[in-house]
């Protein structure tokens, strides 16, 4: 698959050849889902908790005697009917941890670079340098490239400070370096812009004759 190569001015200066079993193949829906299941399931903490019977402070003894108040008898102010006792089958504190094979990962991946692909969605830039850290300049820079308002996954090779503080301050950009890629993000954005250097990088790791552990 080639697609034209684009200047910070939104001038094509030639084309890239991009490898077809990473931006070409047959997307696989369900291995994108389960990808994406697994992504925001490692994301949750697992903290919650709430404190059963034997947690809860108090009732050391019976709140009254077992017989002749006419009342119903207590064995403790712990318990799950009082106020301030434990709760029954309250949420304590696990692993939402799901697993998934590299080879799935890596699959996920390609598909979904596959659909952005297919639906012009990815933008390669000769380089991507500027001079100062200002806001406007990258601004600027989406303006020439016709992105306008829509949401942007910008990849970079390596750090920029200056590409990432540009980018800082606008909310419908996120940076992040091409090797962290991660299947949440390429769904979450409508385009994706990297320069040369990051089409090299993502090919090396998810082209499929490629063993580098993740």
């Amino acid at each position: 698959m080639r697609v034209p190569v684009r200047n910070l001015a939104g001038e094509t200066v030639g084309e890239i050849e991009l490898n077809d079993s990473v931006f070409g193949i047959e997307p696989n829906v369900p291995v994108m889902h389960q990808a994406l299941l697994r992504q925001l399931s490692n994301a949750r903490l697992g903290t919650h908790k709430t404190k059963k019977r034997d947690e809860v402070a108090g009732g050391g003894r019976k709140p009254w005697r077992q017989k002749g108040t006419g009342r119903a008898r207590q064995g403790s102010i712990r318990a799950p009917q009082w106020k301030g006792g434990g709760t029954v089958f309250g949420p304590q504190p696990r692993s939402y941890a799901k697993k998934m094979n590299r080879k799935m990962r890596r699959l996920a991946l390609r598909s979904a670079l596959s659909v952005k692909a297919s639906e012009d969605q990815v933008i390669i830039l000769d380089e991507l340098e500027l001079a100062e850290p200002k806001t406007k300049a990258m601004v600027s820079v989406l303006k020439d490239l016709e992105i306008g308002n829509a949401s942007v996954l910008l990849l970079m090779p390596a750090k920029n400070e200056n590409v990432e503080k540009a980018a800082h301050n606008l909310d419908q950009i996120k940076t992040l370096h091409a090797h962290n890629l991660s299947i949440r993000d390429l769904l979450g954005y409508d385009y994706v812009l990297m320069p040369r250097e990051s089409v090299n990088q993502i090919e090396e790791i998810l082209r499929t004759d490629v063993s580098i552990e993740e």
